[in-house]
């Protein structure tokens, strides 16, 4: 039989939390983007009528030009950027983006606060520094070249054939050694998403550690069945 005394104390332990303090959620969304002077950025708040994709209707468009190149993001339109120069008067000021919802406690509102603040700072990353991707070939006879004016990237992979890949629009390769690759873009997603593509062809296996290592990326060694 269940007593009161019982219940209350299960009630407690139910409603029992680990801390008192309030929860902070952590605004990234909230944080100013500092910016060099060879940085331009643009935004043209006409809203997109023919989108790319369903999800970018009634978007506005971002355009961020730097030394490398020039990048365009669609951004909600319920998000508002405000960019401001430096004070000539100032030395320690520089150039700074800030980024704001219209209503921050939507949901949806919030979730792309920092979402477009993290894009909005790959973008000048980009175009100002660039990104690049170290690709590792371990295994024997694992190598690659380029060929097709150094547009296609030919794969020895331990398979009957070579694996060719059409290096995307914007990315560029070099090949310092026959087993090393290193990947060039401004834009971070493209550069990292061709990075995995050539991946998947020899994934690294932890038996013997061949395949394809990405950047710093390792893999713990197994040991195979003894008889």
């Amino acid at each position: 039989m269940t007593t009161p005394f019982r219940q209350s104390l299960r009630l407690a332990a139910r409603t029992r939390s680990f801390h008192t303090s309030t929860p902070v959620a952590s605004h990234i969304g909230r944080k100013p983007i500092s910016f060099s002077d060879d940085v331009k950025i643009e935004h043209d708040l006409t809203p997109i009528t023919t989108p790319r994709i369903p999800s970018e209707l009634n978007n506005t468009l971002l355009t961020v030009t730097g030394p490398l190149g020039v990048q365009t993001l669609p951004i909600k339109p319920f998000v508002k950027i405000t960019t401001t120069k430096a004070s000539p008067d100032d030395p320690t000021s520089q150039n700074r983006v800030e980024i704001a919802i219209e209503d921050p406690e939507v949901k949806q509102q919030r979730a792309m606060w920092g979402t477009t603040r993290a894009l909005i700072n790959n973008a000048i990353n980009g175009v100002s520094e660039g990104y690049r991707v170290m690709l590792r070939l371990n295994g024997v006879g694992y190598r690659g070249m380029l060929e097709n004016k150094d547009r296609t990237l030919s794969l020895k992979l331990g398979y009957s054939h070579p694996v060719l890949m059409d290096l995307p629009q914007g990315v560029t390769c070099t090949i310092p050694q026959p087993n090393r690759l290193i990947l060039h873009g401004i834009n971070l997603q493209e550069v990292t998403e061709f990075a995995a593509k050539i991946q998947r062809w020899r994934k690294p296996e932890p038996y013997n550690q061949k395949g394809i290592f990405i950047n710093d990326e390792t893999i713990k060694k197994k040991e195979g069945k003894k008889k």
